[in-house]
């Protein structure tokens, strides 16, 4: 298993290379002017220019690129355009509120949609079957903005139970039960899509589980209903969904940008946004780089989670 996750890792390298290269030509493909943050309407040409070599814009794009990746291999990711500041101590202090809303609403998800599709799976063709899956595809069709702002609405503004945005309230000393209070909104945004995506998954694997032989089998043998879920139902169906699970994982540090606009949630969602309205190059360079780390890295996880499930699954 080492060796495999040592050739994994390996392989990722020129990957991810390319990956950089791809984002450093997009980002610098799309419409806007950097030095737009730094002069004024009426600057002259030479002001435009001196400005572009103060931030390294002068310079042709590969020269640019490859001066960012010798940088960057030292852990340097430059200076954000926009607030002067180091851009990787900036990323890392919006990264935890983006793992701590994802991270609750991936658990959150999971948590209820994995015993909904059992259940719907065990209850085929009843009504309480109809019920979840009419409710899964409510759950993957509304949109987010849409749910948010409605719930704002109802819960925020007219009951007044929830904050309407925000991660604390200013002004007054947090803790993680005023943090789990900012949370719930959103969570239930977020969840929504991932419980009734996952729900269907769950289902349909289900149903594929127990038409298998091994199932009437152990049917035929008199073993109770609960043994029959949990020792072969359960562990063969998470087969695939675990490759569910491992395109989520990247959403972790991608973040769910809609809602955390919508939220005001001071994570990385918000700050693409911001980055992308002032072409802050260096921030969306780190923010794409840092997504693309975690989707490789979720790759070898699922990898390695499948010879967990499934002992019949050799790597070496």
């Amino acid at each position: 298993m080492k060796k495999y996750i040592g050739k994994r890792l390996l392989t990722a390298i020129p990957v991810l290379l390319m990956i950089t290269i791809g984002a450093f030509i997009m980002i610098n493909l799309a419409p806007g002017e950097p030095t737009d943050l730094y002069v004024t309407p009426d600057a002259t040409q030479a002001q435009i220019e001196a400005t572009r070599r103060a931030l390294g814009l002068d310079q042709s794009y590969p020269i640019q690129y490859v001066r960012w990746l010798g940088r960057a291999l030292v852990g340097d990711l430059g200076v954000s355009f926009s607030t002067r500041y180091p851009v990787l101590p900036i990323i890392i202090s919006r990264l935890g509120p983006t793992i701590v809303l994802m991270g609750a609403t991936l658990l959150f998800s999971y948590i209820v949609a994995i015993p909904l599709g059992i259940i719907s799976a065990r209850k085929q063709g009843t009504w309480i079957d109809t019920f979840l899956t009419a409710g899964a595809f409510v759950g993957v069709s509304i949109p987010n903005f849409f749910l948010g702002l409605g719930l704002i609405y109802i819960f925020a503004v007219r009951l007044d139970w929830f904050p309407t945005g925000g991660m604390i309230e200013l002004g007054r000393e947090g803790g993680i039960l005023k943090v789990m209070h900012h949370l719930v909104l959103p969570v239930i945004v977020l969840s929504a899509f991932y419980i009734a995506n996952m729900t269907r998954y769950m289902r349909s694997t289900m149903i594929q589980v127990y038409g298998e032989n091994y199932i009437r089998t152990a049917t035929a043998k008199g073993l109770a209903q609960r043994v029959i879920l949990t020792k072969h139902g359960i562990r063969n169906a998470l087969i695939p969904v675990i490759t569910i699970i491992g395109t989520d994982l990247p959403r972790l540090v991608g973040g769910a940008i809609v809602t955390e606009q919508i939220f005001q949630w001071p994570g990385l969602g918000r700050l693409t946004i911001t980055a992308i309205q002032q072409r802050d190059l260096p921030i969306l360079m780190a923010i794409t780089i840092l997504s693309a780390i975690v989707v490789l890295l979720a790759n070898v996880l699922v990898d390695v989670m499948y010879a967990v499930v499934d002992p019949r699954i050799k790597y070496d």
